[in-house]
């Protein structure tokens, strides 16, 4: 199927771009990558009279770190943050991109594109929400931040107003044992569960059981011990319990509890349950060994 007729605008600016969006309203819609945008036009599930690309605006394109911060422009590639050196606080974010679809689709899509679909199985939403990220967006007013915990609202809808987009993304902290793991029916298909965990927050977060990526903060609780001061390790103590009674196995098993999803046409409640116990497990264990 081919798209329905649009507009097409191309904005050399940041200032533009939300010109262009404060004078055309809620027909139009950004794109840089297209990734996510260009198939739903072509399906007609969405159909804006006008596009904006923002592919050429500049300053949007860079990685940058400030001591502990890390600020990742919105039109920077899910492929350049994969073979970037970002250091082990936040190597995290380089090894959850091979979960991101196919290579074409890392190299042309764009880590805002991704936040501002608001996929609640997308590896951006789960780390954003996983690593305390704020969104940054600009709009007529100036720039405001987001986190990323308010940002996500419900199905593909977010905190953004009409005529804002989408500049940065800030990870305020590093996340040196954190992973994300996922489960598909085909490699580079979308995801029918989701499971991140950081270990030293720590924290569990999960998609694909709900209508945004979901925080379990039973599962947190039991990888932090009961404590806040975080997990050591999920080894520490091994001698005191059994090999089916550990924090990764229990905060598995919190988390699957967590979760009260519905029985849909492939995938069973009882399916979707196995399937966060196991990866919730499983990305534990990859956190945990982390270098």
């Amino acid at each position: 199927m081919k798209p329905a007729s649009f507009t097409y605008h191309r904005a050399g600016s940041v200032a533009g771009a939300v010109g262009l969006l404060s004078e055309l309203g809620d027909d139009a819609k950004i794109i840089a990558g297209g990734q996510s945008l260009v198939a739903m036009m072509n399906f007609r599930l969405a159909r804006p009279e006008h596009l904006i690309d923002i592919a050429r605006v500049p300053g949007l394109d860079t990685i940058r770190r400030d001591g502990d911060i890390l600020r990742i422009g919105a039109l920077v590639t899910h492929h350049a943050v994969e073979t970037a050196d970002l250091g082990a606080g936040f190597a995290v974010l380089s090894r959850t991109m091979r979960w991101v679809g196919h290579l074409p689709i890392r190299t042309r899509g764009t880590i805002g594109g991704s936040l501002a679909h608001a996929d609640a199985t997308a590896e951006w939403c789960l780390l954003a929400v996983l690593l305390d990220a704020v969104i940054v967006v600009e709009g007529p007013g100036g720039r405001r931040e987001i986190a990323a915990a308010d940002f996500f609202q419900g199905v593909f809808t977010t905190a953004l107003e009409p005529d804002e987009l989408i500049v940065e993304i800030v990870f305020p902290r590093p996340a040196p044992r954190a992973a994300l793991t996922e489960f598909a029916e085909r490699r580079g298909d979308f995801a029918i569960v989701a499971a991140a965990v950081d270990l030293d927050a720590p924290r569990v977060v999960l998609g694909g059981v709900g209508t945004t990526p979901l925080r379990v903060p039973a599962a947190a609780a039991e990888l932090a011990g009961g404590s806040s001061s975080g997990v050591t390790s999920l080894t520490s103590n091994v001698s005191d319990v059994t090999p089916l009674d550990t924090p990764a196995r229990r905060a598995a098993t919190a988390a699957a509890a967590a979760i009260d999803p519905r029985d849909e046409p492939g995938v069973s409640a009882h399916y979707r349950r196995g399937l966060v116990r196991t990866l919730v497990e499983r990305a534990c264990e990859e956190a945990d060994e982390t270098p």
